[in-house]
């Protein structure tokens, strides 16, 4: 008997070992998926022209980022209970889920910017 549980041991082992196994595959594949859009921001980023005409002053990106921030938090301070640890939590991760999505945070931007030209080219 002793050696049957033994062998179930083996095998349940060997399945615990060959999920992780596949698992660091799946995430290794998703690092070199990140590496790669990586590199291509970072060629863009070199493409760019660093002086002139078209650089954007440091007062400006930070107007752009604030304006991002305080939409967010104003949605986060709206969505968000403190009643008890574990309903902050659920909170937070629904309102993770709801507006961080890249299509929603992407939108943002997009409007940010917009608001931000418009007010800086009238």
């Amino acid at each position: 008997m002793l050696s049957i549980d033994y062998i179930q041991y083996l095998v349940q082992q060997k399945k615990k070992q060959e999920d992780d196994l596949d698992s660091l595959r799946k995430e290794v594949m998703a690092l070199k998926i990140m590496k790669a859009n990586y590199e291509h921001i970072v060629k863009a980023h070199q493409n760019t022209p660093q002086l002139g005409e078209n650089q954007v002053s440091d007062e400006v990106k930070f107007e752009v980022f604030q304006q991002m921030m305080d939409s967010l938090f104003q949605s986060f301070n709206a969505s968000i209970s403190v009643a008890n640890f574990a309903e902050l939590s659920g909170c937070i991760f629904s309102w993770l889920e709801e507006y961080c999505k890249p299509q929603t945070l992407r939108e943002l931007c997009l409007t940010t910017l917009r608001q931000t030209n418009a007010q800086l080219n009238p």
